[in-house]
């Protein structure tokens, strides 16, 4: 008898916990999908203020200097129309980043060189930052939509785990393929353990795995060596 009246007991506790594992797994997904979504709408926002505050003002000048030439003035010098050009070269030049940052070069063709494309600002702006690239000549077919989510990815990672200090960092970054599924590895080496532990124990790394495995139906996973973290993203 007491055996009888146990078992729907027991069956009541295993599905409580079912259901609260799944409302907890449900809840984390959310968060994570809010997360990724309020970083892009910031580098929308971003990108938005640069356009404000740039390059309208850039073609504001142009426009102006182009009205300072008189029309009936056809022996425009030297100087003035260089500067004209100058002006537009410089404007067509941030055109070309912004186009980039939108959406970057090469991802319709080639993973590897989009990814060369992404980490080319990163190299020119952050000397301190010793990037080793490794990516196959060939590379298969991906949708855009996948493309963009491991480059995407890439980009939030060294957002997140690069401190602002100029601290020499090592950063190895290769591609590659075994049995159909494509792995992207990202290892960082930091000067010291304090550097390492604080990076990757971010709470935004736990949203950005979480986005890119529901985003790609992948996984996302890292391992501790030494002094390096590496990262894993791979997909099919």
């Amino acid at each position: 008898m007491r055996l009888t009246l146990c078992t729907p007991i027991i069956f009541l506790i295993i599905y409580l916990l079912t259901l609260i594992r799944f409302l907890a797994s449900e809840h984390t997904t959310q968060e994570a999908l809010q997360w990724w979504s309020c970083r892009q709408s910031i580098k929308l926002f971003q990108e938005a203020e640069k356009i404000r505050d740039g390059l309208l003002q850039e073609s504001f000048a142009i426009r102006r200097s182009l009205e300072m030439l008189s029309v009936d003035n056809l022996e425009l010098s030297f100087n003035k129309t260089q500067d004209c050009l100058k002006q537009i070269d410089q404007f067509h030049q941030s055109l070309v980043q912004l186009s980039d940052r939108l959406f970057p070069a090469y991802l319709q063709d080639s993973l590897p060189l989009a990814i060369h494309c992404l980490l080319e600002p990163w190299r020119t702006s952050h000397p301190h930052l010793y990037f080793h690239i490794d990516m196959p000549p060939c590379w298969r077919q991906e949708s855009v939509g996948c493309s963009l989510t491991v480059v995407t990815a890439l980009e939030e990672l060294l957002r997140i785990t690069l401190p602002e200090v100029l601290t020499p960092i090592s950063i190895d970054i290769s591609l590659e393929e075994q049995q159909n599924i494509g792995q992207l590895i990202v290892r960082i080496t930091y000067p010291e353990p304090y550097t390492l532990i604080y990076s990757s124990s971010l709470p935004e790394l736990k949203y950005l795995c979480k986005s890119f495995q529901i985003l790609t139906f992948g996984k996302c996973f890292y391992r501790i060596k030494n002094l390096s973290v590496v990262w894993y993203f791979c997909w099919k």
